[in-house]
């Protein structure tokens, strides 16, 4: 696609273009894509408007950032070697560590334009460079928005409708020859400006104090706010022109004398190499990995943990979404965990598909059949679930516990957590740990530098407002560095070796790296005389549901430490659980003897459980012992159940079953509720669950990147599209001399047409049709036929990337394609 011809706009630079390089910025800037444009020209207007250049230039690192910048300023087109000048300086300033920096600049270049070149904001050859008007507008400098470099306008700019008496007046201050042409004036002012030998004898001869306001605006902003009898040394810069007028109250320095005074740098620091992300501390990789793998089985534990806090339904949903602060709160006590951290492992499970909304009117939080299926995988397994799916989550715990916009809390699972940029900076985040020798721990700081310069626009810099603060990946990565410690992501602030194998392999090896790490479950516990039992590493699934219901978590640790009362042995039998079958439970899963307090205990809950019965009346109690009756009424602790005896053996209540229920365990009594049979109801350790639920999907930041296919088509749709609005082709009438003009819709005879396409259909080859659909809108498609039958053809769109059927009476003509690659 190579031409001699200099091109003129940025659509003739992209039709030169191979098919490469137009898929590459297809690739780079995917918002082009949609839809995918007609033509080159179509193409080189959408990748010129506003808000696609700022989302491109958000992608810029410093370097190509700053290189854009210094083209902004620089004369349009601007020679390669005036933009390496004003990055590098003009020489005259150097010392040895300006020339090193000179060097990394002039080795750095090719690489920032090249970058430029691709993503169609500069287009030009070497000696005609020119960035796209939007981004120039966008980098140029105005009072309403000071350029980046700190830069002014230049003396043309400045100068545009001063009268041509005070030109004057500031050529004979500088000692230059009179005009009386404002264009030779202003000519004149620029030269003198650009010229380094009679600006520093200009300068020589300012007083000290004119010299101290250039220093104060050299870099930037530089525009002043001045009296209306300015003191000397400002009037003194103001009647040689290095101060002029943009309105009654406001002078600028122009941008010729700043670049003198900046020795030709349009930035003070340009930096064309990455900082380096320095290492904070260098460990034992084996016990980072360690670590990491405890930490892992600590987030494991802390969400089932979650899991079983909420197994029989959840905390409800605030109206507005989300968990209240006092859910929260309940929920960190609950986890022995913080509010933020109690924060990030409920986001955690909620987008893991662990966690979601029943749906009941009366909405609330609950597992999702999804939870079970999760809680019978493996712990590497599990550990890999929960890690992809932090990966990809937009969501971003961090920010609950803030305000949006509109100064409302932002609450845990509430609708306002997703950050499209949270992927991006994890793994970006990620990939620098990796970059880094096995063991080795970043210094915070150096990452973050190294992330500003990757990304200098996209912490909310960017030329349009933004909406969310100064420095957005800076938190992100921040959070990033937090969260992955604590799921086990890093460990001791260093990357482990499983985490490296699911960037890198995925998490299947990553679940093998991490399986030796992980101990396994055991069958047995540990009974102790003082009514304890201590499990010395995870437990089965089973053992410990059990356990779970027939005492309490004392303790967590290396070892779990449970406590048997009388309430949690209550609790069993009330699970369904009969005396014997506690006993027989606790034999066979200790590996010591079953302490005789132990049994006395069980057997002491049992026999008084179920003595008495509670129904619904409103609500009774029912005991075949009298005295124990006579007990409770006499018990002042009863007054408020407003008790009367209904029969010898049966006490009525104006309180509902469970409260009755309560309030006699609270008084000392085991008793048990029944059904209006009169059978004892078993109340097992509730499993509330919500319908089949699909974890939050990520919201995307911006388009997705196309795949190849996709590119291929797109590639061969806009050059059919631009051959056929650039070549003139013979129309197919009777009429040899008759031609289409070009741009239109190509046009044949309905017969035409039919056998076009049916001929495509037969060698499976695409064209290029003109259609008009039930609106009347006209466009061009690049189809490749399947079947045409009835008066329709079905085919496939490559503009749309989807099979589509098509009226044949709407199609306007047929054209063949160019061959790929051409046109």
């Amino acid at each position: 696609m190579g031409t001699t011809t200099p091109p003129r706009t940025l659509a003739e630079a992209l039709r030169a273009r191979g098919d490469e390089s137009l898929a590459g910025l297809l690739r780079a800037r995917p918002d082009l894509l949609n839809p995918v444009p007609n033509d080159i020209t179509q193409l080189a207007t959408r990748a010129g408007t506003r808000a696609s250049v700022v989302r491109a230039l958000e992608h810029l690192d410093r370097f190509a950032l700053q290189t854009a910048e210094a083209l902004a300023v620089a004369p349009d087109p601007a020679p390669y070697a005036t933009l390496l000048s004003l990055l590098t300086g003009d020489g005259l300033d150097d010392g040895e560590q300006r020339d090193d920096a000179g060097a990394a600049i002039t080795a750095a270049l090719p690489g920032a334009l090249a970058t430029l070149r691709e993503q169609a904001l500069v287009w030009g050859e070497d000696d005609r460079l020119r960035l796209v008007r939007t981004a120039r507008e966008l980098l140029a400098p105005s009072p309403q928005h000071p350029s980046p470099t700190g830069l002014g306008p230049t003396v043309a700019e400045a100068t545009a409708g001063m009268s041509p008496g005070r030109l004057q007046e500031i050529l004979a201050e500088g000692g230059l020859p009179a005009t009386h042409d404002p264009v030779s004036a202003v000519a004149a002012l620029s030269s003198l400006f650009t010229d380094r030998t009679r600006m520093a004898e200009l300068l020589d001869t300012a007083p000290v104090e004119a010299l101290s306001v250039l220093d104060r605006l050299v870099w930037g902003p530089p525009y002043g706010e001045v009296t209306p009898n300015p003191t000397p040394p400002v009037k003194w810069l103001r009647d040689r022109g290095l101060l002029l007028p943009v309105s009654t109250r406001t002078v600028v320095l122009p941008r010729e004398a700043a670049l003198h005074l900046r020795a030709g740098r349009a930035h003070r620091v340009p930096e064309p190499v990455p900082p380096v992300v320095a290492a904070a501390a260098t460990r034992d990789p084996q016990a980072v990995d360690r670590a990491a793998a405890g930490q892992a089985f600590t987030a494991l534990s802390t969400v089932e943990e979650l899991l079983k806090l909420w197994n029989g339904g959840g905390p409800a949903i605030l109206r507005a979404g989300g968990l209240s602060v006092r859910e929260l709160k309940r929920a960190a006590n609950s986890l022995d965990v913080t509010e933020p951290i109690a924060a990030f492992w409920i986001e955690l499970a909620y987008g893991a598909g662990l966690l979601a909304s029943d749906g009941e009117p009366e909405e609330r939080y609950a597992p999702t059949p999804a939870s079970d299926e999760w809680l019978d995988l493996s712990a590497e397994d599990r550990w890999t679930h929960l890690a992809t799916a932090w990966l990809a989550a937009t969501r971003t715990p961090g920010l609950v516990g803030g305000q949006d916009a509109k100064g409302r809390a932002l609450s845990a699972l509430g609708p306002e957590l997703d950050r499209s940029a949270a992927p991006d900076v994890r793994r970006r985040v990620l990939a620098l740990f990796a970059e880094l020798p096995p063991g080795t721990a970043p210094e915070a700081e150096t990452l973050l530098r190294r992330l500003r310069w990757e990304r200098p626009l996209r912490g909310g810099a960017a030329p349009s407002p933004s909406t969310e603060g100064t420095d957005l990946r800076s938190r992100l990565a921040l959070w990033t560095l937090n969260e992955a410690e604590l799921l086990g992501i890093t460990g001791r602030g260093a990357l482990s070796a499983q985490a490296r194998a699911l960037l890198d392999e995925g998490p299947d090896a990553a679940a093998a790296r991490l399986a030796p790490l992980v101990p396994e479950p055991l069958d047995h516990v540990l009974l102790q005389a003082d009514l304890t039992a201590v499990a010395p590493g995870p437990l089965e699934r089973p053992l410990a549901e059990t356990l779970s219901v027939l005492a309490d978590v004392e303790s967590k640790g290396g070892a779990t430490v449970y406590r048997f009362t009388p309430g949690s042995v209550r609790r069993a039998l009330d699970a369904g659980q009969a005396a014997t079958d506690l006993h027989a439970f606790l034999a066979a899963h200790s590996r010591t003897p079953v302490p005789q307090p132990l049994s006395y205990l069980i057997d002491d809950v049992a026999r008084r459980h179920g003595h008495l019965r509670i129904g619904s009346a409103s609500a009774y109690v029912r005991c075949d012992d009298e005295a124990v009756l006579n007990e409770i009424l006499a018990d002042r602790r009863s007054t408020g159940l407003r008790l009367r005896r209904l029969a010898p053996t049966v006490l009525a209540s104006q309180a509902d079953p469970g409260s009755l229920l309560e309030a006699l365990r609270d008084m000392g009594y085991a008793p048990a509720a029944e059904s209006a049979e009169g059978d004892v109801l078993i109340t097992r350790a509730g499993a509330r669950r919500t319908p089949p639920r699909t974890p939050p999907v990520p919201v995307p930041e911006g388009p997705p990147t196309p795949d190849d296919t996709l590119l291929g088509a797109a590639v061969r749709a806009i050059r059919a599209g631009d051959t056929a609005a650039t070549v003139i082709r013979k129309d197919t009438s009777e009429d040899p001399s008759s031609t289409t003009p070009s741009g239109s819709l190509p046009r044949t005879t309905s017969a035409e047409t039919l056998a076009t396409v049916q001929a495509a259909a037969m060698t499976g080859s695409a064209v290029w049709i003109g259609y008009v659909n039930a609106d009347g809108a006209a466009s061009q498609r690049v189809i490749a036929p399947v079947r045409v039958e009835g008066g329709f053809v079905t085919a496939y769109d490559h503009t749309a990337d989807e099979v589509r059927t098509y009226p044949l009476h709407r199609i306007t003509g047929v054209a063949e394609l160019a061959e790929d690659g051409k046109g």
